[in-house]
């Protein structure tokens, strides 16, 4: 166990980070929601409902689809832009190692497979990181979407009003 915390001691702390902050925002949430239950007049949710509501869907996939558009876009703009003193993009009027092409490392060992492979594989390979933020914000709009159609219907509901999102 010490040596496997040793070797993967960043992404643990992080997935903790993460976990600390996703249980901060749903308590919060949830007071917040009991709260406006409470001044509605209606029952309370107990923590466990509120995680199946569209309220705490919505505010957590809302923060994630802004997270993976910022990252997506700052990680597509530095292929392009440069920034002078900064160590992320690439250097104006330097040779920058990352843009040679991945044919001149076809035969070393050390290569990915996908480049000794080559093709659409490489391409999809290459791009990989802007695919997967991509395809995080597409997922975490739809998620976030989803959340907020079922908080209009709660919220409807509770004024006895039919659902006007399916």
């Amino acid at each position: 166990m010490r040596q496997f915390l040793r070797d993967n001691g960043l992404s643990v702390t992080l997935f903790l980070l993460f976990l600390i902050s996703l249980i901060g925002q749903a308590v919060a949430g949830w007071r917040a929601n009991v709260e406006e239950l409470r001044l509605r007049e209606l029952p309370e949710n107990s923590f466990a409902e509120y995680l199946a509501t569209g309220y705490f869907l919505s505010a957590v996939f809302e923060n994630w689809e802004s997270e993976f558009l910022q990252m997506s876009a700052y990680v597509l703009l530095t292929v392009f832009l440069f920034q002078k003193g900064s160590p992320e993009p690439k250097k104006p009027n330097e040779d920058n190692p990352e843009e040679e092409t991945p044919e001149k490392h076809r035969h070393d060992p050390d290569t990915p497979w996908p480049v000794h492979r080559g093709g659409l594989i490489l391409k999809l390979y290459s791009h990989s990181l802007s695919i997967a933020l991509a395809a995080l914000f597409l997922l975490s709009f739809w998620l976030h979407l989803a959340g907020s159609t079922g908080q209009t219907n709660e919220e409807a509901l509770q004024h006895q009003q039919p659902g006007r999102c399916r």
